[in-house]
């Protein structure tokens, strides 16, 4: 589905800005980098993990502290709750005829997992060589502080009325978000929306995501048997569910590991350098391992179909005996082209599975998620500058990037707003190592999407109706 990212603002006046009015917010900007920085050191500590399996009296922590930042920026704030985890709502009116600015974050953090795993606490941010370590120091609490410092940049005069939203579910699919939208929706209606929750494209260059693939996540069993069976009495003649269900995922690809399930969107990105050589850096792949699928990087990762199995539930190597196992399920994790519709996917899947089962297997699929795609028509006044204010930023111009990870809410806010302009954008670099161990913010870049964020509010405010 493609998002309709028009510009309610009639008229454009001069939004350039002076050299003196550039460096004036970074100067405003680099004085307040102490305490943003603190200030994001202290929402790192909270762990708030939204999943249910953890202590969510955090993630009510974690709100209130993000409504205390806000009113301190002069903000009429609520904590709302549709059914979910609290989130924030913040609003503070611009100057007559100035648009309106809806800044997104979320104050939810992935679990840390296996501590083990951590060079430092993931909960006591810790910086090493100009990153600051700790599980959300970049995804999303970064996000939340761009906000904030931008907002601080200005100092009680903003050149536009702001409202930011600061979500306590998006690792958790944001389940409530829906209600939300619906019941407090036109607390939220702006000319343009900033969603701070991507990534950068490299150290010293910014990035627009114009696009978002689209995900779908289900459970497939296999049933041989109505129990397991000694495997040397019953083995080379009744199949196990195990040696099945691999089968069945190998059909996923086809030999050069392009998705081979039909009905699916394939298309190709537009060209941009983005060679094997980086891909190996950044992804960790390991020497002798080759990359699978065919066509250009940015299209195996940005638009094109991708299948993963993300976890089986079988006996362990440990626990094993000598058994023809009578069932074995896999998750299977779908990344969708922007524009593929998630259930025309799922359908898909459904049929693909039941056609390729092997030796007569029973085949049971269940939907555990699915989510839309987004894809940006990103022309116009407030994209214009958007740019321009990452170039002044970083010094350099901007890339518009698509990413093959999926942010189902964009979808949602594209829909609910289909007159605003949606501009994707982040306080992550390519070894942030979001959700993983070790996640980090570069110091540097985080300042430079402070400037950015501060400048694309000034202006806006040049821009009346």
């Amino acid at each position: 589905m493609r998002a309709s990212a028009r510009d309610t603002v009639a008229r454009v006046t001069d939004t350039t800005l002076t050299a003196d009015q550039i460096e004036t917010l970074r100067a405003r900007v680099r004085a307040l980098m102490p305490q943003v920085r603190a200030d994001l050191e202290d929402l790192t500590r909270i762990p708030s993990v939204s999943l249910d399996s953890f202590d969510q009296t955090h993630v009510r922590a974690s709100a209130e502290r993000t409504a205390q930042l806000l009113r301190a920026e002069g903000l009429d704030v609520e904590i709302v709750e549709e059914g979910g985890r609290p989130a924030v709502i913040g609003h503070v009116a611009g100057p007559e005829g100035a648009p309106t600015v809806l800044l997104y974050a979320h104050h939810d953090v992935q679990p840390p997992g296996d501590r083990a795993d951590w060079d430092t606490d993931p909960f006591e941010p810790t910086e090493v060589d100009g990153r600051l370590y700790g599980r959300g120091a970049a995804d999303d609490k970064a996000g939340v502080m761009a906000h904030v410092a931008a907002l601080r940049a200005h100092s009680g005069e903003l050149p536009v009325g702001v409202t930011v939203f600061v979500e306590g579910e998006e690792e958790i699919a944001s389940e409530s978000l829906p209600r939300i939208l619906e019941r407090h929706g036109d607390k939220l209606t702006s000319d343009a929306i900033v969603l701070a929750d991507s990534l950068n494209w490299a150290i010293g260059t910014p990035a627009l995501t114009t696009t978002l693939r689209g995900s779908l996540r289900a459970v497939v069993t296999v049933r041989t048997l109505d129990h397991g069976v000694h495997s040397g009495m019953f083995g080379g003649a009744c199949p196990d569910a195990i040696t099945t269900l691999c089968r069945l995922l190998a059909t996923l690809h086809d030999d050069q590991g392009d998705v081979a399930i039909e009905g699916l969107v394939h298309t190709d990105a537009p060209e941009i350098d983005y060679d094997e050589a980086r891909l190996r850096e950044e992804s960790g792949l390991l020497e002798g391992t080759e990359l699978i699928g065919t066509g250009s990087i940015p299209s195996r990762l940005w638009t094109k179909p991708a299948a993963v199995v993300i976890g089986i539930d079988a006996p362990s190597v440990d626990d094993a005996g000598n058994v023809l196992n009578a069932s074995a399920s896999a998750k299977i994790n779908l990344r969708l082209n922007p524009t593929q519709d998630p259930q025309e996917a799922w359908t898909a899947l459904q049929e693909h599975l039941a056609d390729y089962a092997p030796w007569g297997a029973t085949v049971e699929v269940e939907l555990d998620e699915q989510g839309w795609g987004f894809a940006a028509d990103a022309q116009g006044p407030v994209y214009d500058q958007a740019r321009a204010a990452f170039a002044d930023a970083w010094g350099t111009d901007p890339v518009d990037v698509g990413i093959g990870g999926s942010i189902p809410f964009v979808q949602a806010f594209a829909e609910k707003f289909p007159d605003a302009a949606i501009l994707v954008t982040g306080v992550e670099d390519p070894d942030t190592r979001a959700h993983g161990a070790n996640e980090s913010l570069h110091l540097g870049e985080f300042e430079n999407v402070c400037v950015a964020e501060a400048l694309l509010l000034a202006r806006l405010g040049a821009m009346r109706s």
